[in-house]
């Protein structure tokens, strides 16, 4: 299990959230799913200067660690149509 206040990488794409593949956040809290489903985590996005930006909910399957061959880049957020 990752340890809260952790930066991880998402597994996967949040449009909904404007997230994509690989964004880095940091977790928060671990959820109970309301009906027995996948565990979740609530983490928090920061934008390249450290302002947050966003708190969101997501299945635990949705995040990994970071690992040591990685490197951070940067993108742009899109803006919300």
């Amino acid at each position: 299990m990752l340890e809260l206040y952790q930066d991880i990488a998402l597994t996967r794409d949040l449009p909904e959230h404007h997230l994509k593949i690989g964004d880095v956040a940091t977790l928060i809290d671990y959820v109970h799913h309301p009906t027995d489903g996948e565990e979740g985590c609530v983490l928090e996005v920061f934008n390249a200067t450290g302002d947050s930006i966003a708190v969101v909910a997501v299945p635990v399957s949705a995040v990994e660690a970071l690992r040591a061959d990685e490197i951070l880049t940067v993108r742009s957020l899109e803006p919300v149509s």
